[in-house]
């Protein structure tokens, strides 16, 4: 996979974020079943079950910057985006988003996984792309057809596509699509949550050059969701590492890559694919994660970690500043 980097790494950036999450908590209730609450009727214990999805959550995003955010399937990655752009409340904590809860246009936009799904198959793509924009005043009814054609260009989409369907297009033109129903509203920060994850290898490396490219024409701000990291080394000037919704590291990128501080984060790293290892037997992190309807006590990771002490089992260790902009959560730090 190759991609063009530029000095985009270089640029200087806001020292107040344009995105702030403080303590941010996300809880989903299941509500019990007919079963189960007949089984509560005849005096069974059934509690309601609980996905803890977001646990006490805090970081901001500067004006600028590209951000990656990272952890295994299930840490609570999906739902930390959705929380940033507005699309769900948060149980607990409080988002801002240029100081004010993110609402309407004035929010980060998202980029979804799954750039078929994603997509209403019954639309044209002149609707898809238009119809938010006519809708929040940015273009008028007689406008739309030159400003979705506009869009198109920007994303490297041939104008006239505008009356096709979404199944009449390729994974890398879907996803193009999904870029350019994201930019109409004239956003200036993209979610953007496994954005390319569903492409083959070598259309991931067209997108990924493309939302470099917006980046540094239109001066957008990314939060960009992965479990690729190989992904995330090439964009993100610094990184979040999540597990079982929390956030356990946070350093910038070339520093979290050349010296993982947190033991979840080196077993992640551990596993990237380098060009430089030769014969190296693959050793995946023991055990399962586990899940979010029962997270372990004390520090989250414990019962898969290595380093793990009685300390570990029954403490929650806090996220604090090991080093000038590096921010880790574990008590083998002192």
């Amino acid at each position: 996979m190759f991609f063009h980097a530029g000095n985009e790494n270089q640029r200087p950036l806001s020292p107040s974020p344009v995105l702030e999450l403080s303590n941010v908590s996300k809880r989903f209730s299941k509500r019990l079943d007919a079963v189960e609450k007949f089984a509560r009727r005849l005096g069974a214990d059934v509690p309601e079950h609980t996905v803890h999805a977001v646990d006490r959550v805090s970081f901001g995003v500067a004006r600028g910057e590209v951000v990656g955010l990272v952890g295994e399937s299930g840490c609570g990655k999906s739902t930390l985006g959705r929380l940033a752009c507005g699309l769900i409340e948060p149980s607990e904590g409080q988002v801002l988003y240029k100081g004010q809860r993110p609402a309407g246009t004035q929010r980060p936009q998202m980029i979804f996984q799954d750039p078929f799904a994603s997509l209403n198959p019954r639309m044209r793509v002149e609707e898809i792309i238009g119809e938010a924009p006519v809708v929040h005043g940015f273009v008028s009814r007689s406008e739309l057809k030159n400003y979705v054609s506009e869009m198109l260009e920007q994303v490297g989409l041939d104008p006239s596509y505008r009356r096709r369907y979404p199944h009449q297009f390729s994974g890398g033109q879907r996803a193009r699509i999904g870029i350019a129903r994201a930019l109409a509203v004239k956003p200036d920060f993209l979610v953007c949550d496994e954005a390319v994850a569903a492409l083959d290898v070598s259309i991931q490396a067209q997108v990924l050059n493309l939302f470099m490219d917006l980046r540094e024409n239109l001066g957008l701000t990314y939060l960009f969701i992965s479990h690729d990291l190989g992904v995330v080394r090439h964009l993100a000037q610094r990184v979040v590492v999540m597990y079982l919704g929390r956030v356990v590291e946070s350093a910038p990128a070339a520093e979290l890559f050349a010296a993982p501080n947190h033991p979840y984060t080196r077993a992640l790293l551990a596993e990237v694919p380098r060009l430089e290892r030769k014969r190296r037997e693959f050793a995946p992190i023991k055990g399962e994660i586990p899940s979010p309807l029962a997270p372990p006590a004390g520090c989250h990771f414990h019962p898969r970690c290595p380093h793990a002490t009685e300390r570990c089992a029954r403490e929650a260790p806090v996220l604090r500043e090991i080093a000038p902009g590096r921010l880790s959560a574990c008590h083998l730090n002192g």
